[in-house]
């Protein structure tokens, strides 16, 4: 009876470190995100004050206050960014930026409902009416602006490398000739680093985390996305991965909305602002993404439409 005891506890110890090594409940490459926002001499996050009797001529904002919440879409994977842990919990810079807006639009913290969207089906997810806004390193471009409406930006990042920490020959994107490099499918970052001059070859993936553990089992030679997101994974395994540190793009992220709700995006974008020069966006960047090295800078100037 004991060896049989024994023998079933190797076996339940193995299947965990297998479950961990495929990637965890979260797909975030079988790690929690190092530095919890909160935590002992770390920066504190804000509480934003919920706004009362919010009327505005606005469809999404009318079915939202009638549902009695406001469903935002968000990425789950990402450290720092937007991130959700075994027990459910939500965090990272995206988090709070969600959380600011919707205060500002009458919405406590408790009646926000988070909802994972991959970013290949984000402007469907929009236009369907599944989300009422979107917060998830959503880059604004023309494109884009076609199908969704835009608010913000809110952070401009730049799109880099994530490599082993042993890596020498990769230095930037001018040295991937030949090299796999993995991104996830939609994102502006592949459609970059697809282009002929640099001469990759490419996987595509349905998360970055997936690609992150590619790279971990020398599958892939680079990961490529914004660098502010590459930074959470680096930070979160520092002993194995680094960013080459060399931005080749400009990704400025927005609220994502309905295309045709503009009365919803210039309040988000009011809000975006009003939190800005409260020192409530400062505060919430030092707690999450301030925690994976990414320094502080200012914001970029909002561009209404």
């Amino acid at each position: 009876m004991k060896l049989r005891k024994t023998a079933a506890a190797a076996t339940l110890a193995v299947l965990a470190l297998t479950a961990t090594a495929c990637g965890g409940e979260s797909g975030n490459a079988g790690d929690k995100p190092a530095g919890s926002a909160g935590g002992k001499d770390q920066p504190k996050l804000p509480t934003y004050k919920v706004a009362t009797d919010v009327k505005l001529d606005s469809p999404t904002l009318q079915r939202a206050q009638k549902a009695g919440k406001i469903v935002v879409g968000a990425k789950n994977d990402q450290p720092f960014l937007g991130f959700e842990d075994t027990d459910g919990k939500r965090s990272g810079f995206d988090i709070e930026i969600a959380k600011m807006v919707a205060a500002d639009l009458g919405f406590k913290a408790s009646q926000v409902e988070f909802k994972t969207v991959d970013s290949n089906v984000r402007e469907t997810t929009i236009s369907k009416g599944e989300v009422d806004l979107y917060v998830g390193t959503y880059t604004i471009n023309d494109e884009r602006k076609k199908q969704v409406g835009f608010a913000g930006p809110y952070f401009l990042a730049g799109a880099d490398l994530l490599v082993r920490k042993d890596e020498k020959g990769i230095t930037g994107p001018d040295s991937l000739k030949g090299k796999t490099v993995c991104s996830i499918k939609g994102s502006t970052p592949l459609q970059e680093i697809k282009k002929p001059k640099y001469g990759a070859k490419t996987i595509e993936l349905s998360k970055y985390s997936e690609c992150v553990q590619q790279l971990l089992n020398n599958e892939v030679d680079a990961v490529t996305t914004d660098d502010a997101i590459l930074k959470g994974y680096a930070a979160q395994r520092n002993e194995k991965l680094k960013v080459v540190g060399k931005p080749f793009t400009k990704e400025p992220y927005g609220v994502g909305m309905s295309k045709n709700d503009k009365v919803l995006r210039d309040a988000v974008s009011d809000a975006i602002e009003a939190h800005q020069k409260n020192g409530d966006y400062k505060k919430a960047y030092d707690a999450t993404l301030g925690l994976s090295g990414s320094a502080y800078t200012e914001p970029p100037a909002l561009a209404r439409y």
